[in-house]
């Protein structure tokens, strides 16, 4: 066995809303993308943070274990597929345990030109919430700084392989809001048979505080929030894939 260490940002010991039941969230450092409206942007620099062990991680989510009956560990990032080996080590360790084990991933590194770490990735991970910014590739983009490409062609291979997915998109007025851009992520959707939920992420500017205090330029300062009458819609367009059975 391995023993690598991952870069990490920090901890959420209570998660509710990364997975079933209560969760043990961590936060790997480090991100490819640049999400205008990134609510974690403090974690896009790959420079070295807190180093652990899977031993060391485990050893913490040992001491809340009583709350976690009914979930496991969820981890995030930043994208937490740049340390994919340190992933495959900290997932197998984790799942000797049974511990349940799920990934909140843009799939922003796949490419389905070499996919054998993935697959070994995938044996030890039970679910992938797998967030999807934006359909339109030249939308994505603008908005995320680089093609959707990859990312679809994940969303393509978690399908191919039975992945248990959860898919996420934020929803944002104007941009991911739209009706076309709605129905075009829905028909992308049908194409898949492995999607057991979907979530609609309302925009919000909760994370600007991170931008401000490390000096950055917030990019959609001006964009507001969704109004419940959007968010219905967007909930109206999307439900047909809501659960899919298999």
């Amino acid at each position: 066995m391995k023993h690598s260490k991952g870069n990490t940002h920090s901890v959420e010991t209570m998660g509710a809303f990364d997975g079933p039941g209560i969760r043990y969230i961590l936060f790997l450092q480090g991100c490819p993308l640049r999400c205008q409206f990134c609510h974690n942007r403090d974690t896009w620099d790959t420079q070295e943070n807190k180093l652990q062990t899977p031993e060391e991680i485990l050893a913490d989510y040992q001491k809340y274990k009583t709350f976690y009956k009914n979930g496991g560990i969820t981890v995030s990032g930043g994208e937490p597929l740049l340390q994919i080996d340190f992933l495959i080590e900290l997932f197998t360790l984790f799942k000797a345990h049974n511990i349940h084990t799920c990934i909140d991933t843009s799939g922003a590194t796949f490419t389905p030109h070499n996919t054998e770490k993935f697959a070994s990735l995938m044996k030890v991970t039970d679910l992938v919430l797998l967030d999807i910014k934006h359909i339109d590739d030249e939308g994505h983009k603008v908005l995320v700084g680089t093609t959707n490409k990859h990312i679809l062609a994940f969303a393509k291979y978690l399908s191919d392989i039975d992945k248990d997915v959860y898919i996420r998109h934020v929803l944002l007025p104007g941009i991911t809001g739209t009706d076309d851009q709605l129905t075009r992520l829905r028909s992308f959707l049908d194409t898949l048979t492995n999607v057991k939920r979907i979530d609609i992420l309302p925009y919000h500017k909760k994370g600007i505080v991170k931008w401000e205090i490390n000096h950055f330029d917030y990019p959609l300062k001006e964009l507001e929030e969704p109004c419940k009458d959007l968010i219905m819609k967007a909930h109206d367009i999307l439900k047909t894939c809501y659960v899919y059975k298999k």
